[in-house]
């Protein structure tokens, strides 16, 4: 049996009645909004070092470990002489660190200034070990890379 023209038609336009209702314009209420506008490539000005604090140079604390005498007040030099060369050397402002490691344990020694425009010295000594980052004695850490 072959339907005719009347329910086939009635189908597709039963059809179109939703589509109908996603392609609706919204009737306008009120003025236009402007098109958004796109800047240009955004131009990143150079970085500056740090500013000083505004209250002055404040002079750090040195760490007290017993046994570590002979690493405190070290500048860069000294600790490459004693430690060998650092894996890692960052500089940040008037702070730097300095890390060496080898395979049992990771010495982060950091290193500021004791007075304004002087060179770093170490003053805090942190360690762990290689494997897992788990904190161990500073002083055997600082010894097991000590050069004799």
């Amino acid at each position: 049996m072959m339907l005719g023209p009347g329910p086939r038609l009635a189908a597709a336009l039963s059809l179109l009645g939703p589509l109908a209702a996603c392609t609706a314009i919204p009737p306008a209420s009120g003025p236009a909004t402007p098109p958004l506008s796109v800047p240009g490539p955004v131009q990143i000005p150079p970085q500056a070092p740090p500013a000083p604090p505004s209250e002055g140079f404040r002079t750090p604390r040195l760490q007290q470990v017993p046994g570590l005498e002979w690493l405190y007040r070290q500048d860069a030099r000294g600790l490459a002489g004693a430690l060998g060369n650092p894996r890692l050397d960052l500089v940040e402002g008037d702070m730097r660190k300095q890390q060496f490691a080898n395979s049992a344990c990771v010495l982060d020694v950091f290193l500021y200034p004791l007075g304004p425009g002087a060179e770093p010295v170490a003053t805090h000594v942190e360690a762990r070990r290689a494997s897992d980052g788990q904190e161990v004695d500073r002083r055997a850490c600082a010894e097991a890379l000590r050069r004799r």
